[in-house]
């Protein structure tokens, strides 16, 4: 059975950095494709960047692009996303996500999905 168990999420001031883990289990191929997704309070939930297999990486929210990088370690089954020079408005929960098919920014291209974790980030 696949699992996928985020962490490190946490509180922090505007323009901190979090890093924030997504470790996988239970998976018998390799997935096609890694994603972040999250959700602010009244919000749907939102793409933010997915990984391929063949290591190309997307980005679905300029606000996001130049602060936020998604990279994945193989060896250790571990999806990582770095967030830099936090804002206020990227307070939200964050979803590791997981397709053997190529997702993209859609909630319904993932079919596996971790609980999340929280990133609240102070003005």
């Amino acid at each position: 059975q696949v699992q996928l168990v985020e962490s490190g999420g946490g509180s922090v001031q505007a323009g901190g950095s979090l890093r924030l883990s997504c470790a996988v289990f239970g998976y018998t191929y390799d997935f096609n494709s890694m994603g972040w997704f999250r959700q602010a309070p009244g919000k749907e939930r939102e793409g933010v960047a997915t990984i391929y297999s063949n290591g190309v990486r997307t980005y679905y929210t300029d606000s996001m692009k130049g602060r936020f990088t998604i990279s994945q370690d193989n060896a250790k089954n571990m999806l990582y996303l770095q967030m830099n020079s936090l804002k206020p408005e990227d307070t939200a929960m964050y979803y590791c996500a997981a397709d053997y098919g190529l997702g993209a920014s859609r909630v319904s291209d993932f079919g596996y999905w971790g609980q999340g974790t929280q990133v609240t980030v102070s003005s």
